[in-house]
């Protein structure tokens, strides 16, 4: 059986690995709420802004593992970000409601990101 969440969220990670900020939007709720290890963020702007953001950063983003059950899906993926790690591991718990992602659950080191930050700001 086709788990629909699940691929729905390997296709919003591949578009955002592609930097492909207008195309993202289609998959988010309005409400859409976004948690990390660094920010909480509520609302499709905020959220799109934020990907947007960090899609300049990285180099490339790699799925390497998919995972989903209902309305929920996870996706574990590794990022090259100049300067700070070429394999950054990361994961994000996604929830969907009427087929939009409506939470966002990422999980990654946030040590390593705000280390560099000292380095580059000090």
């Amino acid at each position: 059986m086709k788990n629909s969440s699940l691929e729905r969220a390997v296709e919003y990670y591949t578009l955002v690995a592609e930097k492909n900020v207008e195309a993202i939007k289609k998959f988010l709720h309005p409400d859409v709420e976004f948690f990390g290890p660094l920010a909480a963020l509520k609302g499709l702007e905020a959220v799109v802004e934020s990907t947007s953001n960090f899609m300049k950063m990285f180099k490339s983003l790699t799925i390497r593992a998919k995972f989903g059950a209902d309305d929920q899906a996870m996706v574990v993926y590794d990022v090259d970000i100049p300067g700070i790690a070429k394999d950054f591991p990361g994961a994000s718990f996604l929830t969907f409601r009427d087929g939009l992602i409506v939470r966002i659950q990422l999980f990654y080191d946030g040590s390593r990101v705000v280390e560099k930050r000292k380095e580059v700001f000090s």
